[in-house]
């Protein structure tokens, strides 16, 4: 499936301050800046955390080319995948009611979004076909067989992404953004190994850039299906759990980003987890050294391969709050501009120094 039909965009802008001044700009001679936002679940969850994050998007597309890349609604997920594991237990009758909720969840947003009626009955339309493809997955007439569970969890785990990119979107064009969704699966080409698919990048680059590129020409925001990708005959695959921020990372290194804002809910990375600890201490800049031994100790604060993709074009990473947008955050990038991170980095234990995505 390619991007969805473009309709005529709206070209109202609001009166808002340029996004900028969080930002370290690298300047391109021919070119606006290129900025990657990925949205984890807590921040979209709902039609008005759609709308607060379609704002960010709406200001810093004012000076620059932004794709965004969007998880599943906070839980929906984890949903899927008990769908996934009542149709192993054959328990069909309870796939189908769960599945059901879920689909209610997302149509109840859609309502909540209260779009123009005629922009309503356009997504209206895209989410009752992907409905049915949907319940398609999660109602099968027989039982799954062991070859194909693997295949099946990945199916019904896309469409958490897929619901929530099609809303997405729609949110963007009510704030006033011409945006269009854009399915992963049509560009991350994966190996075999289903619920943890490793990405082809190479082949990912090159598919990417001819679906994502001749949008960026027409003014137009992808909103990009995170976690997913496909094999090279077709069948949906999963980056594996927890893997959002690194399809943020990937689809920004499609588009070669200068920055990529993670967009989480705490203002940043911290020395140990801010809900938990009254001496969690903010890090204001790590290098991808400090960074990279973090998350291969096992703290939560990036995926291990992002950082790998961020050095090779010296992409700046930065891990910001959704709901407290005026505050700087966390910079990753290839120079530390001081030494105070240093230390706190290196003498962090905690397992979960950032928020849930």
């Amino acid at each position: 499936m390619s991007p969805e039909a473009r309709q005529e965009p709206f070209r109202e802008r609001g009166n808002t301050a340029t996004f900028g001044t969080a930002f370290s700009r690298r300047s391109r001679q021919d070119a606006k800046e290129v900025l990657a936002f990925k949205f984890g679940g807590s921040s979209l969850f709902g039609a008005e955390r759609m709308l607060h994050a379609a704002r960010l998007v709406r200001d810093a597309a004012l000076d620059a080319q932004v794709v965004v890349v969007v998880s599943a609604m906070k839980g929906v997920t984890d949903r899927l995948l008990a769908i996934a594991r009542s149709l192993e237990a054959g328990c069909r009758t309870d796939a189908r009611r769960d599945a059901e909720q879920i689909e209610r969840l997302h149509w109840q947003v859609l309502r909540d979004l209260q779009l123009d009626p005629q922009e309503h009955q356009r997504v209206e339309r895209e989410l009752d076909s992907l409905g049915k493809d949907f319940l398609h997955d999660a109602c099968p007439e027989t039982q799954p067989t062991a070859d194909m569970r693997a295949a099946l969890y990945d199916r019904l785990a896309s469409y958490g992404e897929r619901f929530s990119a099609r809303l997405f979107a729609a949110a963007l064009e009510k704030s006033g953004v011409p945006a269009v969704p854009v399915s992963s699966s049509e560009f991350v080409l994966t190996c075999e190994t289903f619920r943890d698919a490793r990405p082809q990048v190479d082949e990912t680059c090159r598919r990417g850039r001819e679906i994502l590129l001749p949008l960026f020409q027409d003014e137009i925001v992808p909103v990009v299906t995170g976690f997913i990708g496909s094999t090279r005959d077709g069948r949906v695959t999963t980056l594996g759990r927890n893997s959002s921020d690194f399809s943020g990372a990937l689809i920004a290194h499609v588009v070669e980003a200068d920055q990529l804002v993670i967009w989480t809910d705490v203002d940043g990375i911290f020395t140990a987890n801010p809900r938990e600890s009254a001496e969690a201490k903010l890090l204001h800049e790590l290098s991808y050294d400090e960074a990279h031994a973090l998350a291969s100790a096992g703290a939560k604060v990036l995926h291990a391969k992002v950082l790998p993709l961020a050095a090779e074009t010296e992409m700046v990473i930065w891990v910001r709050n959704t709901f407290n947008p005026q505050f700087r955050g966390t910079r990753i990038g290839p120079n530390v501009r001081n030494d105070s991170s240093l230390s706190a980095a290196h003498s962090c234990h905690n397992s979960n120094l950032r928020g849930e995505a």
